[in-house]
């Protein structure tokens, strides 16, 4: 497959024609690529509530309300464009209320045949919980896909070894990310090489990209785009098969062939995803007084 992982700017809209203008010109743009599979990033759908005014789109509280309310219609804008083109979007994430209390962060998994799913994100960072008041959805999910086996750890789940361990049976797992600063980004593609390497899979990082004074929620923005994998066999001996400028926005894109990844788990220079279980037992460590 060919993936197309963005490093995404944000738009203030006077419309939503505008925002449908923008979207189908990336996906149009990473499709006619040759792109299978378009990753946009975390939170990447706060641009919506600047269709509700720069009141709401500067107000924590309202722009979260704003854009959850808008994320069915932006889905089916989603849906539509994958049909059209023949590509799988992971679509940028939201907090979506979802008839809880307070929202999930939650990014929905479209393919080109009018099905689609959604993952939520699973554990919050500082923020998030305060002052966001956003929280942990629903499970992980597998999407088992005409493309192959596809998780996604949205930003900071992608930090979390178990999180990546669940899922083991993935080719290819979605990073989708929104940072604000160096360390931010670094964190999480540190996290997501760190998963390739345990699973011995490809992990796919976007961004957001771009000041936005706007917005309380999204103003500061670092990133790139990236695709990331085993450092082994079959693979760059750097973990890393494409990666975008930093803070420059566009397409990054990648190829990846489910036959590299099938091979490196079965016959790579290590077995980190066989050997897994073998820390069972081990990760206590002994108190040793040397002083």
């Amino acid at each position: 497959m060919k993936i197309a992982t963005s490093a995404y700017p944000l738009t203030f809209f006077d419309s939503w024609s505008q925002y449908e203008d923008k979207i189908a010109h990336w996906v149009s743009d990473a499709a006619g690529n040759g792109a299978d599979l378009l990753v946009f990033p975390e939170y990447g759908a706060m641009e919506l509530a600047t269709l509700d005014g720069a009141e709401v789109a500067g107000d924590l509280e309202g722009s979260i309300l704003a854009v959850s309310d808008k994320m069915e219609d932006a889905a089916a804008l989603h849906a539509k464009l994958a049909t059209e083109h023949g590509v799988f979007i992971l679509a940028a994430s939201a907090p979506v209320m979802a008839g809880a209390p307070r929202p999930v962060n939650r990014a929905e998994f479209i393919a080109p045949n009018d099905l689609r799913d959604h993952q939520d994100k699973q554990i919050m960072t500082p923020f998030e919980r305060d002052p966001w008041n956003v929280v942990a959805g629903g499970p992980l999910k597998l999407f088992d896909t005409a493309l192959g086996k596809i998780g996604v750890l949205i930003c900071y789940d992608s930090e979390y070894p178990l999180l990546g361990r669940g899922l083991a049976e993935a080719d290819v797992i979605l990073v989708p990310s929104c940072t604000e600063t160096l360390a931010g980004y670094w964190r999480v593609r540190i996290g997501a090489m760190a998963r390739a390497l345990e699973q011995q899979c490809v992990t796919v990082q976007s961004s957001i990209v771009g000041q936005y004074p706007w917005s309380e929620a999204v103003d500061v923005n670092t990133g790139a785009g990236g695709i990331f994998c085993p450092p082994d066999k079959g693979f760059p001996g750097t973990g890393v098969l494409a990666e975008g400028a930093l803070n420059t926005p566009g397409w990054t894109y990648g190829e990846v062939d489910l036959a590299c990844i099938a091979e490196v788990r079965a016959n790579g220079g290590v077995r980190n995803r066989l050997h897994w279980d073998e820390q069972q037992g081990r990760e206590s460590a002994t108190n040793v007084r040397l002083a």
